[in-house]
């Protein structure tokens, strides 16, 4: 075929030729572009997720000033409830406070020294204070005093309880061994 027969077909179907070649074109497009979908199918579940996060923040923005207050609030309630292990004295007259208000007496008080973290450990936010705390008094002394320290104005836990009278003393007082820990700081 030469040029002349090949310039009379494609005058004589141009309808058949344009379409042959807009195939042509669009299939390579299909063919250089088909690689984005994929990418371009990740980006807009990308920019949905943001999105979405960022509806979500705008939602939850709104309290969020009385929120913040009520943190602030909690946390200087909880730094006022706090001890500081380095207070020993401090720490004591929460103690004899509790036993003036109930009337027992305490025998023995301890604060137990605590081993120092290692040099590659994270420092603690907040790290437990043991006490060692002997007692002697009535029952309903000694029940009191244990309500107290459960809702007084340190965090406490009792770690172990140990409670007896001397067999002698059927009648006398009782004796309150304790061993507790307040919430504090190093």
């Amino acid at each position: 075929m030469t040029k002349e027969q090949l310039f009379a077909l494609l005058k004589k179907n141009p309808i058949g030729v344009g379409c042959g070649l807009l195939s042509l074109a669009l299939a390579a497009g299909i063919y250089f572009r088909g690689g984005e979908v994929p990418a371009a199918t990740e980006e807009l579940t990308q920019k949905s997720d943001e999105g979405s996060r960022l509806a979500a923040n705008l939602q939850n923005a709104a309290q969020l000033k009385e929120q913040v207050d009520t943190l602030a609030a909690c946390e200087k309630e909880l730094q006022a409830r706090l001890v500081y292990a380095s207070q020993t004295l401090t720490n004591y007259q929460y103690f004899y406070k509790l036993e003036s208000d109930t009337g027992a007496k305490m025998t023995v008080i301890s604060q137990v020294p605590v081993a120092p973290p290692s040099k590659n450990a994270v420092k603690p936010l907040f790290t437990s204070v043991p006490f060692a705390i002997t007692m002697q008094g009535t029952m309903p002394q000694m029940i009191d005093y244990l309500r107290r320290l459960e809702s007084g104005a340190r965090y406490c836990r009792v770690m172990s309880v140990t409670c007896g009278v001397p067999a002698a003393e059927r009648g006398g007082l009782v004796t309150l061994a304790l061993n507790l820990e307040l919430l504090g700081q190093p």
